[in-house]
This record gives C-alpha cells, sequence and structure tokens, in this order.
C-alpha cells in the first residue's frame, strides 16, 4: 500500500510536468521560440518515459527521469536569467529563436491587459507589410509571465527529483529483499 501513494505521487508529479510543459509548448510555438520548443519537446519525451518507468516499476527509466529534472532546473534558471537580464544576457537579443527570425515571446504582445497597436511604416505597401507594433497597457510584464512560467517548472522538477529518488531506492530496496529470501 505504502508503494501505491508513492507510485501515485510521482505519477502525480509526472501528470502535472506533461500538463504543464504542453502548455508552455503552445506559447512557444506561438512565439516561434525554437530553443524552448525542442528543450520542452525532450522534457515531454523524458517525462514520459518517468511516468513509464514509474507504471511498469523499471528504477533505470525514473533514473533518467530524475538525471533529466536536474537538467530541466538548470535550462529553467537559465531561462530565469535569460527574461530577467542577468549575467549580460538580453531578453531582445535572438537567443532562443537560434538568429532565425526577431520573434519574442507571445505573451509580450498578448499579456493580461495588453493593448496591441500596428503602426504600418511609410512606402511599404501589400499583405506582408512590416509595421511598428506598442504594446500598451500590460498588467504584467511578459518577462515575469516567463518567469513564472519557468519558477513553476523548477518547483515541480525539484519535487519530482525528490519523488523519483524515493521511488528508485525503494523498487531497488525491495529487490534486495527479495534476492536474499
Amino acid at each position: 500500500m505504502g508503494c501505491c501513494t508513492r507510485c501515485c505521487t510521482l505519477i502525480f508529479l509526472c501528470t502535472l510536468q506533461l500538463l504543464a510543459a504542453l502548455e508552455r509548448q503552445v506559447f512557444d510555438f506561438l512565439g516561434y521560440q525554437w530553443a524552448p520548443i525542442l528543450a520542452n519537446f525532450l522534457h515531454i519525451i523524458i517525462v514520459i518515459l518517468g511516468l513509464f518507468g514509474t507504471i511498469q516499476y523499471r528504477p533505470r527509466y525514473i533514473v533518467v527521469y530524475a538525471i533529466w529534472t536536474a537538467v530541466w532546473v538548470t535550462w529553467n534558471i537559465f531561462i530565469i536569467c535569460f527574461y530577467l537580464e542577468v549575467g549580460g544576457l538580453s531578453k531582445d537579443s535572438e537567443l532562443l529563436t537560434f538568429n532565425i527570425s526577431r520573434h519574442q515571446s507571445w505573451w509580450s504582445e498578448n499579456g493580461p491587459g495588453c493593448v496591441r497597436k500596428e503602426a504600418p511604416m511609410p512606402g511599404i505597401k501589400g499583405l506582408d507589410s512590416h509595421s511598428y507594433i506598442s504594446v500598451i497597457g500590460c498588467a504584467l510584464e511578459y518577462r515575469y509571465i516567463e518567469v513564472m512560467h519557468s519558477s513553476f517548472q523548477i518547483l515541480i522538477a525539484l519535487v519530482g527529483f525528490v519523488y523519483a529518488c524515493y521511488v528508485v531506492s525503494v523498487f531497488t530496496e525491495e529487490e534486495d529483499s527479495c534476492l536474499r529470501k
């Protein structure tokens, strides 16, 4: 019975991580943030692997998941530093788009309370014309929304790491006790 609650808790945490990663993936796709899209995709795959390992009692898969959560925490700390412009990083750089485009976070133009105004550039006509976009009235700056997303990801990953280590220790303890008998 005790193992069920531990496994169920880890399954719940993995499911919560999947939902949070899928939500983040959608908004990164909307903002053409290619580096986070790739990181989220890898995260989703490894969380599914951890989920499978928990359900099937496979400690090696859970160990891979635990190691990944440490990497995931590091990635999210980088994202927080990026948006808060810590250590020479600039949120206006094209680092997250691999210098492919000038896109930013989707939240920069569509955040809560933001009013987006487009001013067409003079002399350029047609459907492909570029416009200057100004955003005013945001209740919360987009960089703080991104920081909150990353902070939530860190929190879930840290709790998931602790539970993964605990479940692996229980699984290996049960294996050892079975081998001794």
